[in-house]
């Protein structure tokens, strides 16, 4: 996965939470701190400006909110993966932000060392998500009409590639890596199929695929 050091941006509005983050960060020799907001307008500008690899996003926050600092970080373009770091395990925010466009959740009341193994993990390309998150994520799909079961699609040979790619946790430009296309195509694609699922963003695919692992295996039409 990723073998440079990754730089992170951290976006709370709590410097008591912050500080505690920044010393995670630097007991990681393969992380390194980009630089620190207090709120979502002078984060979003920070990013702009920084262009981090991670952004370190709390969703309760004064004036601009997080779930808005994360649409604008999307709207943005920027190539940098979105983790939010929040108290908040109530469905409704899991959902919201991961359709969004947010590639991690985290809780608050994660052990440091957890969390310090989480941020590790998106800095290699992977989804992450704590334990809590991915069984409230899992429970939202099975009880939404939404998601399509795995007899109604056809997904191609390459469509059902990149969705076990997805599944393992690769992101664009890791996926783009391993097949060998460029990651526009890789995007195009990931498109293509959250339309065939009825999904909205590639984490709710990656959970749709762990779910149906039996039938991706070698059931999917090309």
């Amino acid at each position: 996965m990723a073998d440079e050091v990754q730089s992170i941006l951290v976006i709370d509005d709590h410097p008591l939470m912050r500080k505690g983050i920044l010393q995670l960060i630097a007991m990681a020799p393969d992380l390194r701190l980009a630089g620190e907001a207090g709120d979502g307008v002078s984060g979003l500008k920070m990013a702009c400006q920084l262009l981090p690899d991670l952004i370190l996003l709390d969703l309760n926050m004064h004036g601009l909110s997080g779930m808005d600092t994360l649409k604008a970080l999307k709207a943005a373009d920027l190539d940098a993966r979105v983790i939010i770091l929040t108290i908040s395990d109530s469905e409704e925010d899991v959902v919201e932000a991961l359709r969004l466009g947010a590639d991690g959740y985290l809780l608050k009341d994660m052990e440091p060392e957890d969390v310090l193994h989480a941020l590790q993990v998106a800095a290699s390309g992977q989804i992450a998500l704590s334990e809590r998150v991915a069984s409230i994520l899992a429970a939202a799909l099975r009880h939404e009409n939404q998601a399509k079961s795995p007899v109604s699609i056809k997904l191609t040979e390459r469509e059902q590639a990149i969705l076990s790619l997805i599944a393992t946790g690769y992101s664009n430009k890791l996926i783009a890596r391993k097949l060998k296309i460029t990651e526009g195509t890789v995007k195009v694609h990931v498109k293509h199929l959250l339309r065939k699922l009825d999904l909205s963003s590639r984490v709710e695919a990656a959970v749709w695929a762990i779910k149906n692992q039996d039938f991706s295996k070698g059931h999917f039409e090309g």
